[in-house]
């Protein structure tokens, strides 16, 4: 059965399933190609008669999968009640290392989330160096502006699905987390959304110098110079490919990027003092977004889904990882504290400190800092042996952990568990963005109070005392080159 739904652009024709109104592929701005590649987001060109939104559109150009048409700049829409007013919005902005980012992901689909009582849109924005690269020629930060656009398309439309378009929360994980950081900081977002939820906030934005190198770098691998004009006419999946050869090479970047040859991509949010004008955790500790209620989280074992990709390490090799990353409290503290931890171990410890944790710490303890309501929580739950993995909180709020994760092969108590929790953790997840509170104490730096997701789920001080305190005196802001 069929639904339409008319937008600013024109009517939208989409379909029920399951009891949830959904409606994809629905553009928000215009194709960010040819003279509008690489420039900021333009308005969306109407369209007459009803457009077929009931199948999703496509991603933007990103590894692994070949680029489909040039209508890469659209979104889709979960609703239970499009006849309604005044549900709460819960706006997806999806991770993965800011170089993929695709709303027909069935892990990240809405239909869940909407049946418990929410409007939910997951817009897409250009990932990779179509969104992120510094280019002569183009503002920077492209995806934040795509996100953004996005943001303003729900504030004009979506109360004919549904929705309160006073009652925004935008949600993310990883480099989603990232991006919302930084639309907290950025002056043109505001007003576009009430509340926030980053799930394993990244630490690292880059200063203008770094993201130069980078794209002179992914420009060099085609022969050509960072310039609009000299990439304009370059086929997206090449500019992936050269992306993709520069990302693989990382390693051997260490002595000019730093801690960045570490992590799996090259792009991140660019604090150009125009676009991103400060680095998150300073202008929201200065009270940058002290009206937007936050709802923060990490997992215990962020690194363990990425640990294969640095192999072993022995001593020495530890000793020079963790004295390389920036900000980094050194490795004597890390011994010092964790006395008897392998190697492995005291790597994967800090490097979930340095890349997801401590930078979700410190993003909520910033935020208290500067004015604004924060809750923080932290999942210790898992089901196999890379326990309490990166993405794993997303996958329980989006109710969508038994695709293909190895859960069900865990056997009928996991999933018993992991259903329970999943509900929990959507009900508090919802509560959040309905009325600002999830249903336990705010977060203070003095009383340190943490919603501890486990089989048995309970109220906490911040369970990673000692990491914590390890990195008491360090401050995240933007990387730049190595001198």
């Amino acid at each position: 059965m069929t639904t339409h739904v008319r937008t600013s652009a024109g009517t939208v024709r989409g379909s029920w399933e399951d009891g949830v109104a959904v409606y994809r592929g629905v553009p928000f701005a215009a194709p960010p190609v040819g003279p509008n590649r690489f420039a900021a987001p333009r308005p969306v060109v109407p369209w007459d008669g009803a457009r077929d939104a009931t199948r999703f559109g496509p991603p933007p150009p990103q590894p692994g999968r070949p680029t489909e048409g040039v209508d890469w700049l659209n979104l889709a829409v979960w609703t239970s009640d499009p006849g309604r007013t005044g549900l709460p919005v819960v706006v997806w902005i999806s991770g993965g290392t800011y170089l993929n980012c695709n709303s027909s992901n069935p892990h990240l689909a809405g239909a869940t989330l909407a049946r418990d009582g929410a409007v939910v849109v997951s817009a897409h924005y250009r990932t990779g160096a179509e969104g992120f690269a510094r280019l002569d020629g183009a503002p920077d930060n492209r995806g934040l502006l795509d996100q953004i656009a996005a943001l303003r398309w729900v504030q004009d439309n979506i109360a004919a699905f549904g929705g309160d378009p006073g009652n925004v929360t935008v949600f993310g994980q990883s480099a989603g987390a990232g991006s919302i950081a930084a639309l907290l900081v950025m002056p043109i977002a505001f007003g576009l959304f009430r509340r926030a939820i980053l799930q394993s906030l990244p630490g690292t934005f880059f200063a203008p110098d770094l993201a130069a190198d980078v794209a002179t770098e992914v420009s060099a691998e085609l022969g050509r110079s960072p310039r609009v004009e000299d990439l304009v006419a370059v086929a997206p999946d090449d500019l992936v490919a050269a992306a993709r050869s520069v990302t693989d090479r990382l390693p051997q970047r260490v002595g000019r990027w730093g801690s960045v040859a570490y992590t799996p991509t090259p792009f991140s949010p660019v604090v150009d003092g125009e676009v991103l004008p400060a680095s998150p955790w300073a202008a929201l500790s200065h009270g940058a977004a002290r009206d937007v209620d936050l709802l923060v989280g990490h997992t215990r074992d962020e690194f363990s889904l990425l640990a294969a990709r640095l192999g072993d390490v022995d001593a020495a090799g530890v000793d020079t990882l963790l004295n390389v990353l920036t900000p980094t409290p050194g490795v004597q503290r890390y011994r010092a504290a964790y006395p008897f931890a392998s190697p492995i171990e005291l790597r994967d410890t800090a490097m979930s400190d340095w890349l997801w944790r401590m930078p979700a710490l410190h993003l909520a303890e910033a935020a208290c800092a500067g004015g604004a309501r924060v809750w923080l929580y932290e999942l210790c739950w898992g089901f196999n042996s890379l326990g309490a993995s990166h993405s794993l909180d997303t996958l329980l709020v989006f109710g969508t952990a038994e695709i293909e994760t190895g859960l069900t092969e865990a056997g009928p108590g996991a999933v018993a568990k992991a259903r329970r929790l999943s509900n929990l953790m959507r009900a508090e997840h919802l509560s959040f963005a309905a009325t600002g509170n999830p249903g336990w104490a705010r977060y203070t730096p003095h009383e340190r109070v943490t919603r501890v997701y486990d089989a048995r789920s309970t109220l906490a001080r911040y369970p990673e005392e000692r990491s914590r305190s390890i990195w008491r005196d360090r401050r995240f802001g933007a990387l730049g080159l190595r001198t």
